[in-house]
């Protein structure tokens, strides 16, 4: 991704503050929501960027990799790769009680899904620009055409 011109938007929307103090100012659930809203503009820019299709192909495509069972299965296979502050994030946010669950995931999938989001929320609010876009590079790698 163009780093640059990405760095500039986050950063001037963003307040970004040191990763401990987004751990500790911000509950598990509101890191998932603002990184529910990063990843599904995330992987729609990846998507416009890399390809040309119709707004409805994009939309399958992207609401696919953004459900919540896609996120758990990327999640599950790359746990090994996370920082031990991402590691803690995630089993926070997978450990909390939502009042709502996906309609086409089971609750642990949910969850799972729910964990990954919020790693995406501490990673966007702390400034960890590079970090976040190699985790939604990885999870979208391979599911381009």
């Amino acid at each position: 991704m163009e780093k640059s011109v990405d760095n500039i938007i986050f950063n001037s929307i963003s307040e970004v503050m040191k990763p401990t103090e987004v751990s500790s100012r911000y509950s598990p659930l509101a890191l998932a929501y603002i990184g529910d809203s990063v990843y599904d503009l995330l992987v729609k820019r990846y998507f416009v960027m890399k390809s040309n299709m119709q707004t409805e192909k994009y939309h399958k495509k992207v609401s696919s990799i953004v459900s919540a069972n896609s996120q758990a299965e990327f999640i599950e296979g790359y746990m090994d790769s996370l920082t031990e502050d991402e590691q803690a994030v995630f089993k926070r946010a997978r450990n909390s009680s939502p009042h709502t669950k996906a309609k086409n995931a089971s609750l642990q999938n949910y969850l799972k899904a729910t964990g990954f989001e919020a790693i995406l929320g501490y990673l966007y609010l702390s400034g960890q620009n590079e970090r976040l876009y190699e985790i939604v590079d990885k999870s979208v790698e391979g599911k381009l055409g």
